[in-house]
């Protein structure tokens, strides 16, 4: 029988290799089933929402009012199509054109408040369903989560930093709506990007 010389006798816990440990956290937050996928989708499409419209919001969220053409290359589609797309939007009430202040010529895209509540309500009901996941998590393991998100938080700011300082995106930090006064920088940041991000 081998001794240990931890004073307790017990023998220390077994410490998987890095890129298995890696690996385990990355099959543990890309799993999602074919069903789990389908009931987000309906989720997603609920209201018979497109993804195209879900698209476009996200991009007019992100890079606030575009001129059409602008739009159409980051969709990748072409302007007539853009032209049908926005249309159809436009009649549900979740964007509108505008001429721009500068070029009469250029029509402005921007969300309306309706389409932006679209991603207000998505995330009340996500954050509804985590919490339901959490009550069956235990303080320790709420704790453990809790360090573990921010701890990929500050990695994913640094890397953004870093791709920045290589020219490579454009990064604007900026504080979370739910931090607290006593958190650090690190820990209240967020950034948005634009460029090659990945």
């Amino acid at each position: 029988m081998t001794l240990t010389n931890n004073p307790g006798g017990a023998q220390p816990p077994f410490e998987p290799a890095r890129d298995a440990l890696i690996s385990e956290l990355l099959d543990e937050m890309t799993s999602w089933s074919p069903r789990e996928r389908m009931l987000a989708f309906r989720s997603w499409l609920k209201g018979s929402l497109s993804l195209i419209h879900l698209h476009v919001l996200t991009v007019l969220e992100a890079d606030g009012a575009l001129p059409m053409s602008r739009l159409a290359d980051t969709l990748d589609v072409s302007v007539a199509s853009t032209t049908g797309i926005i249309g159809r939007m436009e009649e549900r009430g979740l964007v509108e054109r505008s001429h721009g202040a500068a070029d009469r010529r250029v029509v402005l895209v921007r969300p309306t408040a309706a389409g932006i509540a679209i991603f207000r309500d998505m995330t009340a009901h996500r954050r509804q369903q985590l919490a339901t996941l959490f009550e069956r998590l235990t303080h320790d393991e709420l704790t453990a989560l809790l360090t573990g998100l921010r701890a990929m938080r500050n990695a994913r700011i640094a890397l953004h930093v870093e791709k920045a300082k290589e020219g490579l995106v454009a990064v604007t930090v900026r504080r979370t709506p739910n931090d607290h006064a006593g958190a650090g920088a690190d820990d209240a940041a967020t950034p948005t990007s634009t460029g090659n991000d990945e």
